[in-house]
């Protein structure tokens, strides 16, 4: 299994994310949830929603 390099910071989003938010919601997700810069180089999981 190949994981991020040493360093890297990994933020794990509880709960559900609603994927058609777009790259551009979940980034916003990011800054304002996670006071984190998404172009930080850090890895930002989270668990999918199905709308099925």
């Amino acid at each position: 299994m190949i994981g991020p390099g040493t360093g890297v910071r990994v933020y794990l989003a509880c709960g559900t994310t609603d994927m058609s938010m777009r790259i551009e919601g979940l980034s916003a997700l990011a800054q304002d949830v996670l006071r984190q810069k998404p172009t930080s180089g850090a890895v930002f999981a989270s668990r999918i929603s199905s709308k099925a």
